[in-house]
């Protein structure tokens, strides 16, 4: 295991309340964030240094790019289509009183899988349902706490999934018509070191997962070895993604939510320049 230390930069300076969900848009060359609890979008172009927000009506803990342009977004009340000229519509509404949408990812097939946790944190109270471009769902885990980092393997055999009171990432198998199977643990997080948060995968077919609570992002090799730690100052780390126009810089999301005396950097944007290289991520096929 190597530890890389502090080797970061500060891509944008926020006081973000639950920054969230970073995602590399191709079609643009943006990053895509949010904070889940101030209920904002924010896009950043590192080029540039030009930032956007948009903020939305509910709750939002999720943001992706679709096939046809626009975003999809996981809502407090399910997920909602935002077209490219800015209307907003409903793909699949289903609210559920003391719920919303939290961290979701777009499969290989363009499927969404997005996932729900109770505000009050409810054992059990949460669920991984996977959508289809025309708003079918299907309930894919309909026993989670708090939904949080998923992704999947290079060659999309593998699926990995962190539901984060567990401590653990598992990995499925994914089978031929795209669902999941066999559910097993890649690795445990030891007390101290933090919960599993956000999640990515590299090249390589590692996965990277941020820690809430552990200050710290670590990449483990699809045995479950970990390999590489990146010590950070702010304590809750949310999610990572790989981006920039070749994908070997690494964004991690940052909160302060909590924090009776936050970090400075707490609630920002974080990059760390040449951390890897990444897999281009697909779009939501909706």
């Amino acid at each position: 295991m190597t530890a890389a230390g502090t080797a970061f930069e500060v891509a944008v300076h926020e006081e973000a309340a639950l920054g969230e969900g970073p995602t590399w848009d191709p079609a643009t060359d943006r990053l895509l964030w949010l904070d889940i609890l101030n209920s904002r979008v924010h896009t950043y172009d590192p080029a540039t240094g030009r930032r956007t927000l948009r903020r939305t009506d509910q709750h939002v803990g999720a943001v992706k790019p679709r096939a046809g342009g626009g975003l999809v977004l996981n809502l407090r009340d399910g997920i909602g289509l935002l077209d490219p000229d800015g209307t907003f519509r409903w793909l699949h509404r289903e609210p559920v009183p003391g719920r919303r949408g939290n961290d979701a990812a777009v499969a290989p097939d363009g499927s969404l899988w997005a996932g729900t946790m109770r505000y009050d944190e409810a054992r059990g109270g949460g669920t991984l349902t996977r959508y289809t471009g025309d708003g079918t769902a299907e309930t894919v885990l309909d026993d989670v706490t708090v939904s949080n980092g998923t992704g999947w393997s290079p060659d999309g055999t593998l699926m990995y999934y962190a539901d984060t009171p567990t401590r653990r990432v598992d990995v499925f198998d994914v089978t031929a018509d795209g669902r999941v199977a066999n559910r097993r643990p890649l690795a445990g997080i030891e007390d101290g070191a933090g919960f599993p948060d956000g999640l990515c995968v590299d090249a390589e077919g590692c996965v990277w997962v941020a820690l809430w609570d552990g200050g710290a992002v670590r990449r483990y090799t699809p045995s479950g070895d970990l390999d590489r730690v990146i010590t950070l100052p702010v304590p809750r780390v949310t999610a990572c993604a790989f981006g920039g126009p070749d994908l070997t810089d690494l964004y991690l999301t940052t909160a302060r939510v909590g924090l009776p005396a936050p970090h400075p950097l707490a609630g920002s944007l974080l990059v760390v320049p040449g951390a890897g290289r990444g897999v281009a991520q697909p779009v939501f096929a909706g």
